[in-house]
């Protein structure tokens, strides 16, 4: 096995852990929907969760590079990376 494969490999196995979570499916979903950034507030208002659970969440998912983050002065926005969907999990976005 090759280095690159070993990297993809780990890669898609942190993805499948992040979406093996029924919160986070309802996030990406949420995220792709919207077709703009979401801060995470308005990610947990979405969700109905708490602050620290949607934190955890949103961590697992940027972890996996699932999601991109953007830091604006005190506010974190969220998007879907697409390069990941596109390399991974081609056409996943659209049976969400």
């Amino acid at each position: 096995m090759t280095t690159d494969q070993r990297l993809n490999d780990e890669n898609r196995a942190k993805i499948f852990k992040a979406l093996a979570d029924e919160t986070r499916l309802e996030i990406i979903r949420n995220l792709y929907a919207s077709k703009k950034e979401m801060n995470c507030g308005e990610v947990g208002d979405v969700q109905g969760t708490s602050k620290s659970n949607t934190s955890y969440h949103l961590r697992t998912l940027r972890e996996a590079k699932l999601i991109k983050v953007r830091k604006e002065a005190q506010t974190r926005y969220m998007s879907i990376n697409m390069e990941t969907f596109q390399t991974y999990l081609p056409g996943f976005l659209d049976t969400l």
